[in-house]
Order: C-alpha cells, then sequence, then structure tokens
C-alpha cells in the first residue's frame, strides 16, 4: 500500500517557515535518524572552516535525507519514497546537499557493486558536486579509509562493497540502459531541453524496478521559460501529488508562491514582488544566501529590463515565466495573458460572433502550418481568437531544440502531428467549412507564397475564388494589423481561448523595426515558430476591414 505523500496545508507551511515534508508515520524513525546522523557528520569542502553539516546545513534538506531514507520497509525492503521532486530557487546549495545526499546513500547502501549516479547538464555544475563529496572524503580520517577516489573519473568507490558513485554529465546516449541503486538529476529544468531526455529518464526508472529499494531524486529551479518537456510533466505530477489529486510514491519538495502570489500585472504588481514574502521559498535564507543580498540582486534586474527581472524571479524566487517577454518582444505579448478566456473553443466563438474571418500561415516541413479563426461579437465587437496548428513528425528532428515543447503541445491538443502534410491540409479545410457552414465566414486570408497546398485543398470542398480567399502580404505591410491587435489586447476588446500554441507563439515573437514601421517575420524569430500568430495577423488583416458575412440570415435566424 503506497504511502500518502500530499501536502495539502503547504501554502501555510510556507508562510510560517515549517517543512513542506508531510508527516509521515510509517516512517522507520531508527533508519531515518542514522542517515540524518552521518548526513550531519559530513562537510562542506568549500566553505571557510570547512563546517559540518549539523551546522551548515538547513533544516528542509535534512528533512529530505531523513523521510528518503526511512521510508524502506523493515520487512520487504522496499522503498516507500521512490522518487522526490525539489523545486528550490538557486542559492540553496541544492547541489552541493545533493553530492552529499549521494554520500550518505553509498555509505547507508546494503547492495554489493550497487551503481550511484548523480548528474547534471554541465560540467561546472558536475565539477562542484564532486568537489564536494571528495572533499568531503578527504576531510574525514574514516571516509578516507572507506572511499577509493578517482578524479580522473570523477567516481568513488567504496572499497568493501564495490558500491559506486559516478558524477557525470547527462547524456541521454549514456545513461539509457543503466540500472542504478540511486539517481540524483540536478537542474531538470535545463535537462529537459535536451533532445531524448524524457526517454532516458523514462529507462532509469525502469532500470530501478530490478533494486527495489533504489531512488531517484530530482532537483531543480524554474526554467527562465514556460516549463516544457520532461521538467514541465513531473513538474505537473510533483504537484498533484502535493495537492492529493495523484497518488504516486514521489515525495513533491516545492518551494513556490501560490498561483495568487505569482500573478503579476501592470495595475496589480503581484505579492511575490514584496521582499517580506521571499523567506517562503528561500529555505536556506541566513546559510548560503541572505535575503539583504536577494534585495540588492532584485533592485538591479529592476532597474535592467523587465525581460532580466523576469529572468531573475524565476531563478531566485522559483516565479514561473508564462511569456518569455524579451526587449524585442511584440508588445501585446505584455497582455496577452490576462485576456485569456479558456471557455472560448471554436463552437463557443461561433456562436457568440456575427462574423468570421480566417488566416492560414506555413506549412512546411520544418514549419508548422497555422490556422486563425477571428470572430467579431454580436453587439459589443470584441475580437475573439481561436488557433489550430499542424506539423510533419520529421520537424522534432530538424529542430530538436523546439520538440520538448512541440510535444508538450500536442499533448494539449492545440499542435496536431501528422507524417503527410496534406493530411494537415485536409483537417484544416475540415475546420473551415465547420466555420463556412455557420454562415459567418467572411474572407480567408493566406501567405501570398507557400500556401498552395492550404488552397488546393480549400478548393476540394467547394471554398475558392478572389472573393473568398484573399492574398495578405507579409512584413512591414502587416504593420497596421499587428498594432491594431496589439491595442486591442491592451483594451481587452481581444479576447483568445488561452491555448498553450498561442502563449508559445505570442513569447516567440521578434519585432523588428523597418523605418517607421514593425515587422514579425519568421527570420527574426528563428527556430521560434511563430505561424500561427502571422495566421491570426492575416485573420486581423481581413477583420480591420470591417467585413459581414455572406450569409447573414444563418445567425439571425438562429438567435
Amino acid at each position: 500500500m503506497s504511502w500518502d505523500l500530499s501536502c495539502p496545508d503547504w501554502v501555510d507551511r510556507l508562510r510560517n517557515g515549517k517543512s513542506l515534508v508531510p508527516d509521515l508515520p510509517q516512517l522507520d524513525r531508527a533508519a531515518a535518524d542514522r542517515a540524518v546522523t552521518v548526513f550531519d557528520r559530513l562537510r562542506l569542502a568549500d566553505v571557510p572552516g570547512t563546517p559540518l553539516l549539523r551546522d551548515a546545513a538547513g533544516d528542509w534538506f535534512r528533512d529530505i535525507v531523513r523521510a528518503l531514507f526511512g521510508s524502506i520497509d523493515p520487512a520487504t525492503k522496499q522503498r516507500m519514497i521512490r522518487e522526490v521532486f525539489c523545486l528550490v530557487p538557486k542559492k540553496n546549495s541544492k547541489t552541493s546537499y545533493g553530492a552529499l545526499l549521494m554520500l550518505v546513500a553509498i555509505l547507508r547502501n546494503e547492495r554489493p557493486k550497487a551503481r550511484f549516479i548523480m548528474t547534471a547538464p554541465t560540467q561546472d555544475i558536475t565539477e562542484l558536486a564532486f568537489g564536494q563529496v571528495s572533499g568531503a572524503i578527504r576531510l574525514d580520517v574514516v571516509l578516507n579509509q572507506k572511499f577509493h577516489i578517482r578524479d580522473h573519473l570523477k567516481t568513488i568507490v567504496h572499497r568493501k562493497s564495490q558500491a559506486t558513485l559516478e558524477i557525470m554529465s547527462f547524456d541521454p546516449a549514456v545513461l539509457t540502459g543503466q540500472k542504478p541503486a540511486g539517481i540524483f538529476i540536478d537542474e531538470v529544468h535545463v535537462v529537459s531541453k535536451m533532445a531524448k531526455a524524457a526517454n532516458a529518464i523514462r529507462q532509469l526508472r525502469g532500470g530501478m524496478i530490478a533494486a527495489p529499494e533504489s531512488f531517484m531524486v530530482m532537483i531543480t529551479t524554474q526554467s527562465e521559460e514556460p516549463p516544457a518537456g520532461v521538467f514541465r510533466a513531473e513538474l505537473a505530477k510533483a504537484r498533484d501529488i502535493r495537492d492529493g489529486k495523484q497518488d504516486g510514491a514521489m515525495l513533491p519538495v516545492l518551494y513556490e508562491f501560490p498561483p495568487e502570489m505569482q500573478a503579476d500585472s501592470e495595475s496589480k504588481p503581484g505579492a511575490w514582488r514584496d521582499p517580506a514574502n521571499w523567506a517562503m521559498v528561500t529555505p536556506n535564507a541566513g546559510r548560503s544566501i541572505t535575503i539583504a543580498r536577494l534585495i540588492e540582486e532584485y533592485r538591479t534586474a529592476l532597474a535592467t529590463s523587465p525581460e532580466e527581472l523576469r529572468a531573475w524571479a524565476s531563478q531566485h524566487l522559483n516565479v514561473e515565466i508564462g511569456l518569455a517577454l524579451r526587449s524585442d518582444a511584440w508588445a501585446g505579448a505584455k497582455h496577452w495573458e490576462g485576456r485569456a478566456d479558456r471557455s472560448l473553443t471554436l463552437p463557443a466563438l461561433i456562436a457568440r460572433s456575427e462574423v468570421i474571418t480566417i488566416g492560414i500561415d506555413g506549412g512546411g516541413l520544418d514549419d508548422l502550418l497555422g490556422l486563425a479563426v477571428l470572430g467579431r461579437e454580436r453587439g459589443a465587437r470584441r475580437w475573439f481568437l481561436w488557433c489550430r496548428a499542424w506539423a510533419h513528425r520529421g520537424v522534432l528532428d530538424l529542430r530538436k531544440s523546439e520538440a520538448p515543447k512541440m510535444l508538450d503541445l500536442e499533448a494539449d491538443g492545440d499542435l496536431v502531428f501528422v507524417d503527410d502534410l496534406t493530411e494537415a491540409n485536409s483537417e484544416l479545410a475540415e475546420i473551415v467549412v465547420e466555420v463556412e457552414q455557420s454562415g459567418l465566414l467572411a474572407e480567408i486570408g493566406l501567405d501570398m507564397y507557400g500556401t498552395t497546398d492550404a488552397r488546393d485543398a480549400l478548393a476540394q470542398v467547394g471554398i475558392e475564388g478572389d472573393d473568398r480567399i484573399v492574398g495578405i502580404q507579409q512584413g512591414w505591410r502587416l504593420n497596421g494589423t499587428i498594432k491594431t491587435m496589439e491595442t486591442r489586447l491592451a483594451s481587452a476588446t481581444l479576447i483568445h481561448g488561452g491555448q498553450a500554441l498561442m502563449a508559445w507563439c505570442v513569447g516567440n515573437a521578434k519585432v523588428v523595426a523597418v523605418g517607421n514601421a514593425i515587422s514579425i517575420t519568421k527570420q527574426a524569430s528563428g527556430t521560434a515558430k511563430i505561424d500561427p500568430l502571422i495566421a491570426a495577423f492575416c485573420a486581423g488583416a481581413l477583420m480591420v476591414r470591417n467585413p459581414q458575412a455572406k450569409t447573414k440570415e444563418v445567425w439571425a435566424v438562429a438567435c
């Protein structure tokens, strides 16, 4: 029977500086205390005076050690807490404490020739981790006798059991197929950007089955971009277990503000900006970091730029980034999140509109095929936006850096992968027919180049001709539409469906000055995708002309 690892009162615990490890009545107290005793006797090799962890470490991490090593059932030898997912800001000694947790693991291990692995995305982090482990061993006479340190391999070997601890950079090719007794993955949000990272972690979980006492610890700060890939999936799982929405053997320890404190706008700054709240998510305050130092860094970031502040907040306060705003970001982006209405599905848009325009863009093998449906509200005349995109499956190999995010969008249902773009264009045409049958469709706007297949697909369903399909010039010629849509976002007269697809595209959009105009182009955005946003601009270019539905009587009768 699994343990209840939920922590429903986590916000109160954060406010009161209490442990985020829930009460665990089944814990083997003796084993837990022995592990903490070992942890406390280790020394920090890179701190003046090389203090014992007993004096230097924060209790927040000691509670993780206690839970992890006290969770083995004495009868079955099964570890009941098989995983830990810890979200903690920078400068809270997560790498140092994590490295020494793995030293505790090899010391408490009873399996001959067991293999323990600590891995991180960069060589600098692995150097720090190995330095902590090897330094702690060399500072202790007894540990020096127990272990052989192989510096050139970043490996330590327990002389008696022949168990090993290897500290290495994260490499899916190397990690796939391993059967570790324990693994520690540092900075999961960076690891998740690597190709095949999710597959490697899945393989590691499979390899753990052979040893009932095996464990996996993942520790990370927030991402400087919207969470994606395996980081997004593991974070969502940890939150669900913490909130009691899901059972599991993962212990969630998440130092993050509740959503209402993270919400931030020009009219109402987020509570995360108040230094009085920062201790909530800084468990090592007064040790490796101080609130006074954070205030200094905050003021520097605040004076630098909004995007620098957001990046700083994500790393030092675990504030989750919604849109990756930059100095060259589209002005409409800062209003985007506040204009979301997740009830605005395609059927809802049709039901609430008096006229609809459609925009289409993209469609190459390394592009998205973007469709935007833009409705004008009956009476109030607000604009409603809903989008969909398709991609050839080969784009996952062509654009490896974007693959984790695109797979997330597929799971959300906003992005559809196909093996043949003919299938994508056919599905697009089906949606256009659905809008056409409402009697509200005025015109369809397409990029004048590169959309031949979409035109052909529309012709096959009887939608063609210059009175229905309009070529939309791109680049600086969209300047007026871009400005109109950003001002409508600012005034809340453009509402969208809150789709993750569009949040991603809006965050990717880069503005380029062209004389007195601005341009948002795929070339400026590089490998980041914006095709559905360009499709929205195409639809907007038609809507600004105040179109009328081809058969207005249809919705008039329906009402």
